[in-house]
């Protein structure tokens, strides 16, 4: 990294990490009736939704297709699908972003500077892949020295994508203007609206407000802009969730689209008629009952009108309308028949290390179990989450933990209680079942469950636990293979869903390293309103075995 006081070239090191994704609990794909030879739609949307889609939609079939304006030449003879078909033979070439942002600007997570955020996405892209590189220039370049100005210009001439945050200085927009005519692809956030956005080559007209792309300009354009208008679409609502996650996802579908195939997301496609072949020939009972169910209905005609991006309306579509037809459902397409013929597995990495001592003993496989325990006996929960780096799925108000030995040797299992605020207004609390098993090291877990019908695998660290158990961070990783979705993330816990004192933040900040999170990543639960959660555990079960829980208060902040 070369360093200096303002203008500062950001350059990642070749540090191996790996993808967050969402969370075990799936939304289910989307696909279309309509013949295509190109569907790059992600999943988590249902299948079902096919037969209710309108046909004046006005998007239909692959709607998460996003097509290069080179891929148009042949249009009327052949189809070509992401950046697929603009691949040869050859080795893919590594993937260089430029981003420049305003000095001294601050975004909206949480009020973290652009500077910090623009940084650790640059390390989050390589944890997918070590070929993408992604370099951070703050626009006061200029200033700073003509040497820097020019490295500045030779790394544009080389990028694949140009990302511009926060910039409005007049003399530094005009800089870009000039050199992104360069580069393929260009976008522009939170930038001054004489900054054109560009992808696969083709200008994108648009009016630039607030954080994103705006609306497009009321005025005749090409056939390339109106086929590029879903990559837009795309992008905006994933960057305007203001989470580190789908910043990096917004570049992955560039990278997908218009540089080369992203294995991640070239996984999440559905197969058209396959997909309905499969379904009918293997699933028609279970179709028909979802169809003819008013709730599973419901949740089908919910995630039809979500975007194939936003987790978090998808799983409030399943959560708020769960039923058995529902869960029939999707454990016969999914999971029994992989109608979708999806595949994904548990990642790897970023190794997380398990915490080794605890109260100055080597720590054990019954400590660490006992460690998940945490509270339960002394109150009627283990753990409460305080707040998850997942954006989707960790956010959920009043989410309990509950961990505890069952009737049977050496049998472990988790049950996660949290609340849903429904669709309809409604709250109702959900709860899930996860078969615990040990891992090689103290510390590490392997859990498996049942969402919905889709089996998800995941491995869990205990990465700290304070010695009073005041507060915890527990990482994990897994996949549910069916759904085609590997995921990451960290929950933070204590006994009341309140943050550790503030003279244990050092820790706590070191424990996050360890993850690869940063502390204004993680979403706070909301812990207000949670009475009568559906708690207790099955009659005969055990608890701690090695460590006594104290009576003592618990202080936080």
């Amino acid at each position: 990294m070369e360093t200096g006081a303002s203008g500062v070239l950001h350059k990642i090191s070749s540090r191996s990490f790996l993808v967050p994704r969402v969370s075990s609990s799936y939304p289910l794909p989307i696909i279309s009736v309509r013949p295509s030879r190109c569907n790059t739609s992600r999943p988590h949307v249902a299948p079902l939704t096919l037969f209710m889609r309108r046909r004046n939609s006005r998007i239909e079939g692959d709607r998460f297709r996003i097509l290069s304006s080179r891929a148009q030449t042949q249009e009327n003879n052949s189809c070509l699908c992401d950046s697929e078909a603009q691949q040869t033979s050859s080795p893919l070439n590594p993937v260089k972003i430029v981003s420049i942002y305003g000095e001294g600007s601050i975004s909206p997570l949480q009020s973290t500077p652009w500077q910090d955020v623009l940084l650790h996405t640059a390390e989050r892209l390589k944890w997918i892949d070590e070929d993408y590189e992604m370099l951070a220039f703050s626009d006061n370049f200029g200033e700073t020295s003509e040497t820097m100005a020019s490295s500045l210009e030779k790394e544009i001439a080389h990028a694949d994508i140009l990302l511009v945050v926060a910039v409005t200085r007049q003399e530094t927009v005009k800089w870009i203007k000039d050199l992104a005519q360069k580069v393929a692809n260009v976008i522009c956030f939170e930038s001054s609206p004489e900054l054109v956005n560009k992808l696969g080559g083709t200008f994108i007209n648009t009016e630039i407000k607030g954080g994103s792309f705006g609306k497009l300009l009321d005025f005749p354009v090409s056939k390339e802009v109106k086929k590029n208008t879903e990559a837009v679409q795309t992008i905006k609502e994933a960057w305007e969730r203001h989470n580190s996650d789908d910043i990096r996802f917004s570049l992955l579908v560039i990278i997908n689209a218009y540089v080369r195939p992203v294995p991640v997301l070239k996984n999440l496609r559905a197969k058209g008629f396959s997909t309905l072949s499969c379904m009918v020939k293997n699933c028609g009972p279970q179709v028909l009952n979802c169809l003819l169910d008013p709730s599973c209905r419901k949740a089908l005609q919910c995630l039809n009108k979500c975007s194939p991006v936003d987790q978090v309306c998808n799983y409030r579509c399943i959560a708020s309308y769960e039923s058995p037809h529902l869960e029939a459902f999707s454990l016969c397409v999914l999971q029994k028949h992989n109608c979708l013929q999806l595949d994904a597995k548990v990642p790897e990495k970023p190794y997380v290390p398990p915490m080794t001592m605890f109260r100055g003993s080597m720590l054990t496989h019954e400590i660490a179990e006992d460690l998940f325990v945490g509270w339960l006996g002394k109150l009627e929960w283990s753990w409460r989450v305080v707040a998850g780096q997942n954006p989707a799925y960790d956010q959920f108000p009043c989410q309990y933990q509950l961990f505890y030995r069952g009737k049977a040797k050496g049998s472990f299992w988790y049950e996660p209680v949290f609340q849903v605020k429904t669709l309809d207004d409604g709250i109702v609390w959900r709860r899930r079942r996860y078969r615990v098993k040990r891992g090689k090291n103290p510390g590490t877990f392997f859990f498996s469950v049942l969402d919905n019908g889709v089996v998800s695998n995941e491995s869990w660290t205990i990465v700290d636990v304070a010695d009073d158990l005041n507060w915890g961070l527990f990482h994990y990783h897994g996949a549910a293979r069916a759904a085609g979705q590997s995921y990451t993330g960290g929950v933070l816990v204590s006994p009341d869903g309140r943050y550790p004192n503030e003279s244990e933040s050092p820790r706590l900040i070191s424990a996050l390293d360890k993850c690869g999170i940063k502390k204004w990543e993680l979403f706070t639960v909301d812990n207000c309103s949670c009475s009568n959660p559906p708690l207790g555990i099955p009659e005969g079960s055990s608890l701690h075995s090695k460590i006594e829980v104290s009576e003592q208060n618990h202080i936080s902040s």
